[in-house]
């Protein structure tokens, strides 16, 4: 299975709210070929680390693809940068975040790093994966995402979004 994760907390005109952006960034990628075949809800959580900065949107999608992990690391930052994304800073403000999350299980210290070296850190990844892949296991570590989930610090805030926004 393949995981993409997709957040924003920057509104743009012609794109929509942050809750409108994550999904029209995955019609995007459905448009390139990059199949979305799975979706979790979208859910409201606070930047990490915590910051003044409005809070997030987020998902997680299941895609197939026939692009291997570098070619599509390299499609998700097209996207981004479509939505217009610029990157200056690490954890700033942003449009539009696409982050492959784990690609069929392969371990890589490579370009990219597989799976994603903080995922297990983060409830803004893990709420939504467990509802697209409620079985997933860490390809690493092998634990599983109810153990994972159980074991985040309790100060991350995350909240379904209601639908509304």
């Amino acid at each position: 299975m393949i995981l993409i994760a997709v957040g924003s907390n920057l509104p743009v005109p012609g794109f929509g709210t942050p809750a409108q952006i994550c999904n029209k960034a995955l019609a995007r990628l459905d448009s390139m070929g990059i199949r979305v075949v799975g979706t979790s809800r979208l859910y409201q959580t606070a930047p990490v680390p915590l910051s003044d900065q409005p809070w997030f949107v987020n998902a997680v999608a299941a895609v197939d693809t026939g692009l291997q992990a570098a070619a599509l690391l390299a499609s998700l930052h097209q996207v981004e940068q479509e939505f217009g994304r610029v990157r200056r800073e690490r954890n700033e403000a942003r449009v539009l975040d696409l982050d492959l999350i784990d690609y069929k299980g392969v371990v890589s210290a490579g370009m990219p790093i597989l799976p994603h070296p903080r995922l297990a850190e983060r409830a803004f990844v893990l709420l939504p994966l467990r509802d697209v892949c409620p079985q997933w296991r860490h390809p690493v570590t092998g634990v599983g995402i109810d153990d994972l989930i159980a074991s985040l610090p309790p100060d991350q805030a995350i909240r379904p979004l209601s639908g509304l926004e």
